[in-house]
């Protein structure tokens, strides 16, 4: 079968023009009764970007069970496509516990069309893809009970087929999303030169995250791709009882799984043409964890070698800010009517939040601790902060907090039109993202605040580095707080009380500069247009539909440390410095003792200890004996107490590692350090196997050893 052209007329275009097939599990936001995560807007806007720009567009994603709802309000063509065949599952056996060990679903999938502002959008319907039309996800309690934990895995498989049979003898370029929602279709299609494939990050998961193997297998070798799978070996006990990798749990970055699962996002790497990321931030965080508490972890793996191999398909293709928040006009909205409204006093400074319901994800509860402090100590100010659910929050600290400070305070979870919000935006001063965890990747919601002029207070996450907000004078659009990696994060909380109330000095004491601010958060907000995301992302598809291969560029091997890859005339001081690097600097120059020392003095700053004592060993008349001292002492055991010192450290935990379960899944025991000084800690002192984690004046989180002796 051979697909039609559903786009008329003539159309200008830069270079070739390509046929491109966005395939997602969710592709509905050209209808809002349709729609359930911001991934599909996203879709919807630059899949007509790109048809405006006069390429073939098609949209691949499941109907949902929700054709008959669609006919009711679109032309829905019933195509000549059905495909019978079964679908064998392969069970983890510990997972779906009662089961068989494969379960057969036997299926016949047709495909429906609807062609819309340029752009066709196919829906695949069958048994399994027509179940859960109201939620369309599977809920995560279905995994072991119910076979529709499986239905993104079949529409991977639909996908597929339908792409093969549709349009397999034409030229596409396949623009996928969310790597657990197809890492199925890079190996698919790696031997079809009529088919790149083009794999999008939405979300930063683990990097780690894994499916079972024998599944994947299964599935590839139906789709006739049968290929080796890239097992990590097995970890002997002693490497599970890491505190290390424990920890890793509490920080949402990494998980252990059973040896016979496979990093999903392996095979997104290994067999994607490209790999396309939400903003430069996004892409520098997932290629190397830097400051955090997973990266030393994380450089030890084999994920680590697969991502530094195929860094070079790595690009940035963008996101946006709504073409609708970017025609309205701010200026239009009474901000008194707005806030009187909301039982706030419109001549105080208004601060606003707007992100779903995520505790932790989003710094709710450290955000309402820093609110409550403020307020309670008399601050005047207003809060519009929506922390939106879909049903009344049932966290009796907030409503507790709402009922303490009615007239300052209102807190909503309703979902309203997004005029309203819209309204709140325009009618506030500063806007409010404490993210934690360097879960957001673009964060659409901070930029829609900033264009109606919120000046942002907010995590300083790689993520969200494109909107200026921790850039120094006189480039900074607001106000940074340091990124967390913990769950009820005092110094998050402090951090924010703190900057809340500079704020409102700032809008107290110097209107102009806050003018200033709010005009240059406006002016970098509206510059992320869906016409400049398809410029980035056509950019990067032109070589690839052409033939190209894609190029490491060195300044992101730079940034990274990866200097094997580089050539000499390649390589920086400051790269080398940042990275530690001694070897490599012997590349560039003779290491004498004037560059020991700059070594030692950022090595130092980062509490990388290792290369502190690298240099002190070849140098030790580099560094004078004060510095050198206090690297020696900085930790010491007396009478059953530790003492810990380290001029920029504003935490220290101890972690010991807690009993395995079997499964890699053990959580060990963290307990913080009594803060006694500026940089010195005490406590008691640490059973043999603990690990310190160190959390820096600067951000970074790392780790150091315990000394007993």
């Amino acid at each position: 079968m051979t697909e039609t052209d559903s786009v008329t007329g003539p159309r200008t275009f830069d270079g070739p023009r390509m046929h491109i097939v966005e395939t997602y599990f969710e592709c509905c936001g050209f209808d809002h009764t349709f729609l359930q995560g911001g991934t599909s807007v996203y879709l919807w806007n630059l899949s007509r970007a790109f048809a405006a720009r006069g390429h073939r567009v098609s949209i691949v994603t499941p109907a949902h069970g929700r054709l008959d709802d669609l006919r009711s309000r679109y032309d829905v063509e019933d195509l000549d496509y059905s495909d019978t065949y079964t679908l064998p599952l392969l069970l983890d056996p510990e997972v779906w516990q009662g089961f068989p060990v494969e379960a057969d679903l036997p299926l016949t999938t047709t495909a429906h069309r609807i062609r819309l502002d340029g752009v066709d959008l196919y829906f695949l319907s069958n048994d399994c893809l027509d179940r859960l039309p109201d939620t369309f996800y599977p809920p995560y309690s279905a995994k072991g009970s119910d076979l529709v934990f499986f239905k993104p895995l079949v529409f991977q498989v639909d996908s597929v087929r339908f792409l093969r049979a549709w349009f397999g003898a034409e030229k596409t370029l396949v623009h996928a999303h969310e790597p657990y929602y197809h890492y199925l279709l890079p190996a698919a299609f790696r031997d079809d030169p009529l088919k790149p494939v083009v794999s999008t990050v939405q979300s930063n998961m683990p990097i780690t995250k894994k499916v079972y193997g024998p599944e994947v297998r299964r599935l590839l070798e139906l789709l006739g791709a049968g290929l080796p799978l890239p097992l990590d070996p097995p970890l002997p006990a002693e490497v599970r009882a890491d505190p290390v990798r424990q920890y890793q749990q509490l920080t949402h970055l990494h998980y252990e799984y059973p040896r016979d699962h496979v990093a999903l996002y392996r095979l997104i790497l290994d067999h994607a043409d490209l790999v396309d990321f939400l903003s430069p931030g996004q892409l520098d965080f997932y290629a190397a964890f830097r400051d955090t508490p997973f990266e030393a972890l994380f450089r030890e793996l084999p994920i680590a070698g697969a991502v530094r191999d195929n860094a070079h398909k790595m690009f940035v293709g963008g996101c946006a800010i709504s073409d609708q928040w970017l025609a309205w006009d701010p200026a239009e909205v009474d901000r008194e009517e707005v806030l009187s409204g909301l039982g706030l006093d419109p001549a105080l400074p208004t601060f606003f939040h707007n992100a779903r319901y995520a505790l932790h994800h989003k710094g709710q509860l450290e955000l309402l601790r820093a609110v409550d402090r403020v307020l309670s100590d008399g601050l005047a100010a207003n809060f519009v902060l929506r922390c939106i659910s879909g049903a009344p929050l049932d966290d009796p600290y907030f409503r507790e907090v709402a009922d303490r400070h009615k007239g300052r305070l209102h807190l909503e979870s309703e979902r309203v039109g997004e005029r309203r919000v819209f309204e709140y935006a325009a009618s506030s001063d500063f806007c409010l993202f404490p993210s934690k965890f360097e879960m957001d990747t673009f964060l659409i919601a901070q930029g829609e605040a900033m264009v109606c002029g919120a000046v942002p207070i907010a995590t300083a996450q790689a993520g969200m580095a494109h909107f200026g907000h921790a850039l120094p004078e006189p480039d900074a659009t607001g106000f940074a707080v340091n990124r967390s990696f913990a769950e009820d994060d005092a110094l998050l909380t402090d951090a924010l009380a703190a900057r809340i109330r500079e704020a409102v000095t700032l809008w107290t004491e110097d209107p102009a500069r806050h003018r200033e601010l709010a005009s240059r958060a406006a002016a970098v907000a509206r510059r992320f247009t869906w016409e400049h995301c398809a410029d980035l992302h056509l950019a990067a598809f032109r070589p690839l539909w052409e033939g190209g291969a894609p190029v490491l560029p060195a300044e992101r091997a730079l940034r990274h440390g990866w200097f094997e890859l580089l050539g000499d005339d390649e390589l920086t001081e400051e790269a080398l410095l940042r990275h530690g690097d001694l070897a490599a600097y012997e590349r560039l120059a003779p290491l004498d003792a004037a560059a020991a020392r700059r070594f030692w003095d950022t090595a130092w700053q980062r509490a990388d200890f290792a290369v502190c004592e690298r240099v002190a060993e070849r140098f030790p008349g580099a560094v004078p004996e004060e510095p050198r001292r206090a690297l020696r002492e900085r930790h010491r055991v007396a009478d059953g107490v530790l003492t810990y010192r380290l001029p920029h450290a504003e935490r220290v935990e101890v972690v010991t590692p807690g009993a395995d379960d079997g499964r890699g899944r053990a959580l060990p025991e963290v307990r913080e350090l009594r803060r006694t000084a500026q940089g010195e800690f005490t406590g008691p002192a640490p059973q043999p196997g603990a690990r310190l984690l160190l959390t820096l004046d600067s951000g970074r989180v790392t780790w150091d050893e315990v000394r007993h002796g």
